[in-house]
C-alpha cells in the first residue's frame, strides 16, 4: 500500500519520542499496523490510507478469526493499535475521520488472575532456602533467583522491570525502590526492610568482574539477565511449592496484588504499587476477593447452603 510504511514510521516516532513508549510496545504496534495495511494491499489494492473505511478493516478482523491468526484478545489489541494510529492521523490532518468511531470488538471471556495461596508464597521466599547453596556450582544463580521470587512477591513489579531494575534505583534511606514501568513511568514501591538488606547483600558480593555492572541482577557472566532465563528461574522454585499449571513471574505480580487485597489493601494503592494507568485493570483483583469472602460465607454460616 503506497505511504504505508511512511505513516507508520511516523507513528512510530511519535509513540518513542514523544509518548516514550517502550521498544516491546513499538515492536508491537508497528507489526500490528504492518499486518493491517498488509491485509489492505492484498485485498483492496490502490487504496490509500484516507479510503480505508468499516468494512475493510471488518474484513480483516474476519480474516483473523477464520485463519486462526488471533483469538479475541488478540483482535483487541490489534484494534487498539489501529485506533491509536488513526487517532494520530487525525492530529496530523492526513485523515478527516476514523473508521474506527463505531467498531464493535468481540467479547473476550475474562478470566480470574492465577496466584499461589499465602502459604505457598511463604514457602517460596523463606529465607532457609538459601542454605546450603553455597557448596553448590551454580551458587551464583541459586542466589540470584532466590532474590529474584522475593522481589516478584513482595514489590509486584513486571519481569521487563526487573530486568531493568539499576542499583541506583534502589532507595535504602527511604527503604524503597524507583521503578521504571511502561511508557516510561516511574513509580515508587516500599520494600521491607529484610528484602533491602538481601539486595544490598546481593550487590556487595558480586564477583570482582561485575563490579560495574548498573543492573542488579546479573548472570554468572557479568551481564544483564534476559527474560527467558528469569522466567526458567521462576518456574524452577515454583515447581517445588505449588502445583498450579502455570507457573511465571506474572503469576507472582498476580499474588502480590490479591494477597494485599485479601488483607485488606486499599484499591487505589494497589493500583500505584502496580503501575496500572486505570483502576479497571486493578478491579480484577476485588473478584478474587469477593470469591473467598464467598467461600468462607458457605464454609461458616449456619444458614448457606
Amino acid at each position: 500500500m503506497e505511504n504505508s510504511h511512511i505513516h507508520i514510521g511516523s507513528f512510530r516516532n511519535y509513540l518513542q519520542f514523544e509518548k516514550r513508549f517502550s521498544a516491546h510496545t513499538l515492536i508491537a504496534y508497528t507489526a500490528d499496523l504492518q499486518q493491517f495495511f498488509d491485509f489492505i494491499s492484498q485485498q483492496y489494492p490502490e487504496t490509500s490510507v484516507q479510503e480505508i473505511n468499516l468494512f475493510m478493516i471488518k474484513s480483516w478482523m474476519a480474516d483473523l478469526k477464520e485463519k486462526k491468526i488471533a483469538g479475541n484478545k488478540s483482535i483487541h489489541r490489534k484494534i487498539s493499535s489501529l485506533k491509536s494510529f488513526y487517532k494520530f492521523m487525525l492530529k496530523q490532518g492526513v485523515v478527516k475521520n476514523s473508521p474506527l468511531t463505531t467498531i464493535v470488538l468481540p467479547k473476550i471471556n475474562k478470566r480470574l488472575p492465577m496466584f499461589l495461596k499465602e502459604t505457598e508464597a511463604r514457602d517460596l521466599t523463606n529465607e532457609k532456602r538459601n542454605e546450603g547453596i553455597a557448596e553448590e556450582e551454580n551458587f551464583w544463580e541459586k542466589r540470584t533467583a532466590n532474590l529474584i521470587v522475593k522481589l516478584f512477591y513482595e514489590t509486584g513489579i513486571r519481569l521487563s522491570e526487573l530486568i531493568n531494575l539499576q542499583e541506583n534505583q534502589i532507595d535504602p534511606s527511604y527503604v524503597q525502590i524507583r521503578v521504571l514501568g511502561k511508557g516510561n513511568k516511574e513509580r515508587i514501591i516500599p520494600i521491607s526492610k529484610n528484602l533491602l538488606l538481601d539486595i544490598q547483600s546481593y550487590i556487595s558480593e558480586k564477583p570482582m568482574r561485575m563490579e560495574r555492572v548498573e543492573n542488579v541482577f546479573i548472570n554468572e557472566k557479568g551481564k544483564a539477565l534476559y527474560p527467558k532465563k528469569v522466567y526458567n528461574m521462576v518456574k524452577h522454585l515454583m515447581n517445588e511449592v505449588t502445583s498450579l499449571k502455570k507457573k511465571s513471574p506474572h503469576i507472582l505480580r498476580h499474588s502480590f496484588a490479591t494477597h494485599l487485597m485479601n488483607n485488606g489493601a486499599d484499591l487505589n494503592a494497589v493500583k500505584e504499587l502496580l503501575g496500572h494507568s486505570s483502576l479497571a485493570a486493578t478491579q480484577v483483583y476485588t473478584h478474587n476477593t469477593i470469591e473467598q469472602l464467598k467461600e468462607a460465607y458457605k464454609k461458616a454460616h449456619p444458614k448457606a447452603e
